[in-house]
């Protein structure tokens, strides 16, 4: 199995890819092909091949937990890690699954040595063994790949929830396809990332939750082969990123007490779950009033509770995003933020409130306006006005695709928003995948 796993690692880029570390040591680089600017200029959208889409029964509740945590080293393998798993875990529970409902890969393992770095007495360095319940084994690329063989032999039709914090780097020569970090120094791309999903049934739904650094390379995930030029997969995908592709995000520190956690993936788990990670009750993110916290609504709450300066980012944010001109940005900002605002969604009128509130903006103003007479004294009072930005942009261009009629785009926004509408089946407390 090991031999294969390397082949596979070698032909789809896993091993040796354009890569920034987030701890800033280079690694060669080796591009993956990408169409010419000529090649691009001759191409017609409809000369790739086009997938069917096919429509989903309703939002995709998961059943089928896998996490990926750790650093790819004792070095980078902070106790902030361990304790996100550990969080996820207690989210479960919460919700009425049991934590065995996940399969749970983390660094080393229940190899027995100690990998996981943190902060002892008097703030000197120290290494433990992992303590994580019901830890399955290392976080390789090699056991990743076994659980997407077992997930699709065994549990087809579950849909998928992936959840991975960890460290990623940026590739200095395509943006798109960055990757995230795994033990034994594997390193994912998002190409193979999704060519592996590939391997389930093209209508399992799968989502994804990262923390890395630069984790919005990972909403390409979505296109064939990655590559934000060609169609989306045929498979249901969609997910939640800490910070869009070009930025590093906060998070991964050794410091062992968890009240001062301040991440994405922290405040996502509270939204859904409705308690933090030192078990206080947070306000509820139902923002439709629905009885349910969907995925979406939980990415909304995390937007405004943490004070970072990440850019948390969907994958149907990162797709209209995308689409926008040059002029669609001018026009959306200089329109009076309530009257660009009126046409969100109730968690999407959450953030535009919210955030209008934490930066001081106001209403009537349009985004440039505010933003030429604003005075920012912190990095995350900037990181606010961003996210601003960021939502008004996609609020308008989901309205402006709405009014252009157009029907595939439609339908891809529209199951890109019902995936992202999805949450947690806690009708029964599943059993995780059979592991051979």
């Amino acid at each position: 199995m090991r031999v294969a796993v390397l082949l596979c690692v070698g032909v789809l880029g896993c091993a040796r890819v354009p890569v920034v570390e987030d701890r800033g040591e280079p690694v060669e680089p080796v591009e993956w092909p990408m169409p010419t600017a000529e090649e691009r200029a001759v191409m017609a959208e409809d000369a790739w091949p086009v997938p069917r889409l096919e429509a989903l029964p309703g939002p995709p509740r998961a059943s089928n937990f896998l996490v990926l945590g750790g650093g790819g080293e004792p070095s980078s393998n902070e106790i902030a890690l361990e304790k996100n798993v550990r969080y996820f875990q207690r989210t479960l529970e919460t919700l009425g699954l049991t934590p065995s409902a996940a399969t749970v890969y983390f660094a080393n393992g229940n190899d027995g040595q100690a990998t996981v770095r943190y902060l002892g007495e008097g703030k000197r360095e120290q290494f433990k063994v992992p303590e994580i319940p019901h830890l399955t084994g290392p976080s390789t690329l090699e056991r990743f790949l076994d659980w997407v063989e077992q997930s699709a032999r065994n549990t087809p039709q579950r849909p998928a929830f992936i959840y991975f914090t960890g460290h990623g780097g940026a590739n200095g020569r395509n943006l798109d396809n960055n990757h995230l970090s795994l033990w034994e120094g594997d390193l994912l791309t998002v190409r193979a990332f999704g060519l592996f999903l590939n391997r389930l049934p093209s209508t399992t739904p799968v989502v994804t939750v990262m923390a890395q650094c630069y984790a919005g390379s990972f909403a390409n995930f979505i296109y064939q082969d990655a590559n934000p030029q060609r169609e989306v997969v045929a498979q249901p995908r969609c997910g939640f990123f800490a910070t869009v592709k070009t930025l590093p995000s906060v998070g991964c520190t050794p410091e062992a007490d968890e009240a001062d956690y301040r991440d994405y993936s922290s405040s996502f788990f509270a939204g859904l779950s409705g308690r933090g990670r030192t078990g206080q009750p947070v306000a509820s993110a139902d923002y439709d009033g629905d009885g349910r916290v969907s995925y979406a609504e939980a990415h909304a709450f995390a937007k405004v509770d943490e004070v970072t300066p990440d850019l948390p980012l969907s994958t149907s944010e990162a797709w209209l995003q995308r689409r926008a001109s040059r002029q669609d940005v001018r026009r959306l900002l200089s329109r009076p933020i309530h009257e660009v605002a009126r046409t969100g969604r109730p968690e999407q009128r959450h953030v535009v409130e919210s955030l209008l509130k934490k930066v001081g903006f106001a209403p009537e103003l349009s985004w440039r306006g505010n933003f030429l007479k604003a005075t920012f004294q912190t990095e995350e009072d900037m990181a606010y006005a961003e996210r601003l930005r960021m939502e008004l942009l996609t609020i308008g261009m989901h309205e402006k695709l709405r009014a252009s009629g157009k029907p595939r785009a439609l339908a891809i926004l529209e199951r890109l928003l019902q995936c992202e509408g999805g949450s947690w089946d806690t009708s029964t407390a599943v059993a995780p995948v059979a592991r051979e």
